[in-house]
């Protein structure tokens, strides 16, 4: 039995990747982590992965705060080149007042935390000595809303908070997904 420890390495750092360009909003990662002709459906979201980038966007920026927590991940190698992946995922979401994608989440009038567990099930395949996903389905497991209490870090000092562009300080973590 081949046991593929690199490529689960390669592959379970995609799948971090994901997770830190989503949060961080880092866009142009994405064109490291899909391959140019990968597909994506997760929700009200569907297309090419260049498409999900546009609605992700258009979801994730209004939001004040985003945070995707990784759980386990099964690996599925079909042979060298393809491997099925899925893991499980919890996307935490601080939503404002005045929200304007409401059939992702209401507008409350109100910010409230929007709370999804569900799975990445992922098609991986290597290209060009490469792994990136070709085909990604998100899927719900359940999710809730929540009120919260004190999610304005506009009093936090300076250098105390993560950043959505080069300043925050996880930069050099991904800067070989950054192009």
């Amino acid at each position: 039995m081949k046991l593929h420890l690199e490529a689960r390495a390669e592959i379970s750092d995609v799948i971090a990747a994901y997770a830190h360009a989503i949060d961080r909003r880092r866009w142009q990662m994405m064109d490291q982590l899909f391959h140019e002709d990968a597909e994506f459906q997760f929700g009200t979201v569907s297309g090419d992965w260049r498409g999900f980038v546009e609605q992700a966007r258009a979801i994730i920026d209004p939001c004040l705060a985003t945070q995707h927590q990784l759980g386990q991940v099964q690996f599925g190698f079909e042979n060298d080149l393809v491997c099925h992946t899925e893991t499980y995922m919890t996307a935490m979401h601080t939503v404002p007042a005045g929200y304007p994608v409401a059939e992702v989440f209401p507008d409350k009038g109100r910010t409230y935390s929007a709370v999804i567990a569900g799975r990445y099930v992922d098609r991986f395949e290597k290209r060009d000595n490469q792994w990136r996903i070709a085909r990604r389905i998100g899927l719900y497991d359940w999710r809730e809303f929540r009120e919260v209490e004190g999610v304005d870090l506009s009093d936090v000092p300076e250098g105390a908070s993560g950043y959505h562009d080069e300043r925050d300080p996880s930069t050099p973590v991904v800067a070989r997904f950054l192009g």
